[in-house]
């Protein structure tokens, strides 16, 4: 298969097994708040295939992962492919259009994941309120240019991108607000928010920058 040759990525995740729903989960729900894509069961990650013993097994957890463990619940496509005598499981996830999905747990603390490269990681809080805007969940932004939104474009001028912990320092405001002002300046269109393992980070978006 193309996909196999192509190795992980954005789009695609190789496991050997469903090593449990919950972590089957993350990856699902990752692939449906980004831009969708294939998780394949019997691949190794140096894109050996090594097959599945149970189809059904798999698959069992591949459904209760996606309908149980993500709200809102996904639809996946399951297909079976046999390789050289043994059997890999493809679950193909589509893009939502009900960002942002959330993976549950018993501990009450629910998180979103998104794809950074060939990895699942948690959404940040800011990530999060844009999936939202993107989905249609939230209100119309109304844009309010005001003392600390021309410091951050002043910030621009001389830089390419901005932390909110950057931004609050610079306007000499909470980070809670500092957050808030850049979620909306990205919901308006001003700035991106690039997602990074690690730490979130905002630029101009790029119809500004070409203006």
């Amino acid at each position: 298969m193309d996909c196999i040759e192509e190795g992980e990525g954005l789009t695609i995740e190789f496991k050997r097994f469903a090593v449990s729903p919950g972590k089957i989960a993350r990856e699902m729900s990752a692939f449906a708040n980004t831009n969708g894509g294939v998780l394949i069961l019997g691949v190794d990650d140096d894109k050996t295939i090594v097959g599945v013993e149970s189809e059904k097994e798999e698959i069992d957890y591949l459904t209760i992962a996606a309908r149980e463990l993500i709200d809102p619940p996904l639809r996946a496509e399951f297909s079976i492919f046999n390789i050289s005598g043994l059997d890999i499981i493809v679950a193909e996830i589509q893009e939502s259009r009900e960002k942002p999905h959330f993976v549950l747990n018993n501990a009450g603390e629910d998180k979103a994941y998104i794809r950074v490269g060939s990895s699942s990681v948690a959404a940040s809080k800011e990530t999060i309120k844009v999936l939202k805007h993107r989905s249609g969940k939230l209100p119309p932004v109304r844009l309010i240019i005001g003392e600390a939104e021309t410091r951050l474009f002043r910030w621009f001028e001389t830089r390419d991108r901005i932390t909110v912990k950057e931004f609050a320092e610079l306007t000499n405001i909470s980070e809670r607000r500092a957050s808030r002002l850049l979620v909306r300046l990205v919901r308006a269109g001003v700035l991106n928010i690039i997602v990074q393992e690690r730490r979130d980070y905002f630029t101009l978006a790029r119809e500004n920058e070409a203006q």
